[in-house]
């Protein structure tokens, strides 16, 4: 297998080429498991990211960078989930479509997180932005729960994200074009 070698907050990673269509491979970067980038690549952001109230990440696999950013910073973290739990109550939804998902999903906060997100100053965090489909949908359902987005920020910015002013970002990913 392909690898793309990068150093991810000064760690060095080796990440698998992955196919993703008939044109397109991308270098497949998974968080989980991988204490020693979550830690460096939190403590890299929490010094490029505003002042907020609570930290929001889509399940799952921006949760450890989610978690460890609170950790050290706010105290308090939001996971926006792909299902209904039995202990939501009242949720509510946005459909989402990911470069890395081949169906739409949807994104559900329980009432309780809705009433906890209100008038607060909230981080959306991910592990890496691509398209923009999830973090544009996880900022549509934040707004509509009343909350102030302070800032955006993802470990990697694949594509042309890292061209984007909108976001905080610690290296660019290229996407790889057969």
């Amino acid at each position: 297998m392909s690898v793309y070698k990068m150093t991810i907050a000064g760690c060095q990673r080796q990440l698998p080429i992955c196919p993703i269509s008939d044109s397109l491979d991308i270098a497949g970067f998974v968080m989980f498991g991988d204490v020693e980038v979550t830690e460096a690549a939190a403590k890299a952001l929490m010094e490029k990211c505003p002042e907020h109230d609570v930290i929001v990440t889509a399940e799952s696999k921006g949760i450890p960078l989610a978690y460890e950013m609170a950790r050290i910073g706010c105290r308090n973290y939001v996971v926006a989930r792909k299902g209904i739990k039995a202990y939501m109550e009242e949720p509510i939804h946005v459909e989402v479509k990911s470069i890395t998902t081949d169906h739409v999903q949807k994104l559900y906060l329980s009432k309780a997180d809705c009433e906890s997100l209100r008038d607060k100053r909230i981080l959306i965090v991910d592990d890496v932005i691509s398209t923009g489909e999830s973090l544009a949908a996880i900022e549509e359902l934040l707004h509509s729960v009343g909350g102030q987005v302070v800032g955006k920020a993802c470990v990697l910015a694949e594509g042309d994200a890292k061209d984007r002013t909108d976001i905080i970002y610690l290296e660019p990913l290229p996407l790889f074009f057969k």
